[in-house]
């Protein structure tokens, strides 16, 4: 059934998110396809979506996580698939804000229509909420960086305290705004061996700060750049 309106799909199974875009847009879609949840945040703020299709197991950021902060900022309509079956997998996709979960391998078929049945019932697209107030006014709050108290704050005001190697990652990330930092960099600079020991130590570092961010119901702002390095995605300001 042919619609004029946006759909985006996030998944990093290129094969598979291939042949998702190349399907729905032979069924009359509009549809833009991306692999990793950096990715999925540029688009948002583009134009405006009507319906987002998210994959749980990204590289990046939890596909739940994803679905909260589209639940939250947007008036999207979300369908979540993965390939975790049990009731409880299906019980958190639902409580993050899920309209229709489906279990992999899908049947596009059954993906086209639950499309068009969210559609149908779906007000105006619109981007999200943050991006709307961008254009009205020039800068809306930031993330902080509290130097001397080794903070970090959200742009809604709450306070994270951080480590001392924590404090010195976020710091090369924010050194140069919204720039990948190269992986070998962060290992020399965090004194870490740039061997699988080190790898381990930094993947070990991110996912911890990751958590303490998202614990607050907060999308993490730290992306990942696929075998390039790592990325603080969102404006702040240091103190």
């Amino acid at each position: 059934m042919p619609n004029n309106s946006e759909i985006i799909i996030v998944e990093d199974d290129k094969p598979l998110l291939n042949s998702v875009v190349k399907y729905l847009t032979l069924d009359g879609y509009q549809v833009t396809g991306v692999s990793s949840a950096h990715e999925f945040y540029q688009q948002i703020f583009t134009k405006p979506y009507a319906v987002a299709i998210l994959d749980v197991g990204l590289p990046d950021q939890s596909g739940l996580v994803l679905t909260e902060y589209v639940r939250k900022n947007t008036e999207m309509r979300i369908i979540m698939f993965t390939a975790c079956v049990t009731i409880d997998d299906q019980l958190a996709g639902h409580q993050a804000g899920a309209d229709i979960y489906l279990v992999k391998p899908v049947d596009f078929r059954q993906l086209s229509a639950s499309i068009a049945t969210l559609l149908s019932r779906l007000a105006p697209p619109s981007i999200p909420l943050r991006f709307a107030r961008e254009m009205l006014q020039p800068a809306p709050s930031s993330w902080r960086l509290i130097s001397l108290q080794w903070m970090l704050q959200t742009p809604m005001g709450v306070s994270i305290k951080l480590t001392t190697k924590e404090f010195d990652f976020i710091t090369l990330l924010v050194t140069n705004p919204k720039a990948i930092v190269a992986r070998p960099e962060l290992l020399a600079k965090l004194g870490y061996l740039n061997n699988e020991s080190g790898n381990h130590s930094l993947q070990s570092l991110i996912n911890r700060l990751r958590h303490k961010i998202e614990s607050h119901n907060i999308p993490s702002p730290i992306q990942t750049s696929h075998a390039v390095g790592y990325i603080f995605l969102a404006d702040i300001i240091v103190d």
